[in-house]
């Protein structure tokens, strides 16, 4: 199968069938992201996309779950996702579920019918970065909507039957807003009701703006007690049935699963003895490596 550049998928969809429709991001501006930024965005041809599901027949005829590749597929219009999704269907019958990366802009651009019909082909539980209900740190990490935007186009996905996955970062407002950024979050996220949540914080690799930011002293990462502190209260503030709490990314400090509200406190357990147990270095900023990875 074709694949262009590098390939992400998130950790929860280890076991599907990927399948390249895109390459690159449409939007590509977020200051704190790399992974695009010498990809540009193009579709993949139909001619293509239909060699590959061949191959894919040959050795995953019974797949029951596609993630579209690269960038943020959702981008595409509802016409050409519904030809992908009839040919996926048409190659790959036992396929229940094609899920893919969005965006708050690629929902936009989709009329309330359109997204009826695409969820009807199968197409569910898009992984959206979201990162922030916070307008101030959507506007610094230059995500191209606000939180009104995300509010009412979050609210149309779930109208239409469509579940969605919700990336959230940490610390994405700075060390001065670490509560209002928590609070707004969760927000939006109890209003909007994710199937899952999936963590991290901000970091940033050479070659994006927040990166430049950070070197130059105009962003201050927060410490690592600070993150601690975020994510104790939007853990605290999250109201929601049947959600997956995804935070094993490596960026995390505090690297823990569960479901809320089953291990709601437990979670929460899990944050307050992180603190004590790092409490020499509190007022730490994190350490760093691959994937923003923290030392601990």
């Amino acid at each position: 199968m074709k694949y262009t550049g590098t390939t992400f998928r998130p950790p929860f969809e280890a076991n599907s069938l990927l399948l390249q429709v895109t390459t690159g991001c449409s939007h590509n501006k977020c200051s704190f992201c790399t992974m695009y930024r010498d990809t540009p965005f193009s579709v993949e041809s139909m001619e293509q996309i239909e060699k590959d599901l061949a191959e894919a027949r040959a050795f995953a005829p019974r797949a029951r779950r596609v993630f579209l590749e690269n960038g943020d597929p959702f981008a595409l219009s509802a016409g050409k996702l519904e030809e992908i999704a009839l040919k996926i269907h048409e190659y790959l019958p036992d396929v229940q579920t094609i899920a893919m990366y969005a965006s708050i802009n690629n929902i936009r651009g989709k009329t309330d019918e359109e997204l009826v019909r695409l969820r009807g082909l199968g197409i569910n539980e898009l992984n959206v970065g979201l990162e922030s209900g916070l307008d101030e740190a959507l506007e610094l990490m230059n995500k191209g909507y606000d939180s009104r935007e995300a509010l009412y186009e979050l609210g149309r996905l779930r109208d239409a039957g469509m579940d969605y996955g919700a990336n959230v970062i940490f610390g994405g407002a700075g060390p001065g807003r670490l509560r209002d950024n928590a609070a707004a979050t969760a927000e939006i996220l109890n209003r909007t009701t994710p199937y899952l949540i999936f963590t991290g914080t901000i970091h940033a690799d050479p070659g994006c703006p927040l990166y430049d930011d950070i070197q130059s002293g105009r962003f201050i990462e927060p410490t690592i007690g600070e993150h601690i502190d975020e994510e104790e209260l939007f853990l605290e503030l999250l109201e929601l049935d049947n959600c997956l709490y995804f935070g094993l990314h490596p960026s995390n400090v505090v690297r823990m699963q569960g479901w809320l509200p089953r291990d709601k406190e437990a979670m929460l357990y899990e944050v307050r003895q992180t603190r004590t147990r790092l409490a020499r270095r509190l007022d730490e900023r994190p350490v760093r490596y691959g994937e923003g990875a923290i030392l601990l």
